[in-house]
């Protein structure tokens, strides 16, 4: 399960359509709807929100936004759609740049040309997560 904290519009399609169905996924571990993935690293910042639902929906929501920028028809009924209200969850700059560099890796192979042309990009963030300072995040256990 990869949720990224990167801006949705630095993933690829391939990219943005598995974080789509991986963030359903975590909602519906959240949600109690299923009992795989329940210890799932990456679920931590969410369950650290104050409410962890609104959290994935504002998360999930994003990757719509993007979605339907390109023209995809992802199911808008699978969340409850939020505009980008400060849910409090943070992300560290170093995990930033850790994704950054995993991505980058993973486009160097499936899209050369958008490898290429991300290659001078400085990374964004998720509007969903305010970056702070730090090193790459505990949760993280691909480092």
């Amino acid at each position: 399960m990869r949720l990224w904290s990167l801006h949705p519009r630095h993933l690829d399609p391939k990219g943005l359509v598995a974080c789509w169905r991986e963030g359903l996924l975590a909602r519906a571990v959240l949600s109690g709807r299923t009992t795989g993935y329940t210890r799932h690293p990456q679920l931590e910042r969410f369950r650290a929100a104050a409410d962890p639902l609104i959290a994935i929906d504002c998360f999930l929501s994003r990757i719509l936004d993007e979605a339907m920028a390109r023209g995809y028809r992802f199911d808008r009924t699978k969340i409850r759609y939020c505009p980008c209200a400060c849910v409090g969850m943070t992300v560290t700059d170093g995990q930033i740049a850790f994704e950054w560099t995993h991505l980058r890796d993973k486009l160097r192979d499936r899209d050369p040309a958008r490898f290429a042309a991300w290659r001078r990009t400085t990374p964004e963030a998720s509007p969903c997560f305010r970056v702070v300072a730090g090193g790459v995040e505990p949760w993280e256990r691909g480092y």
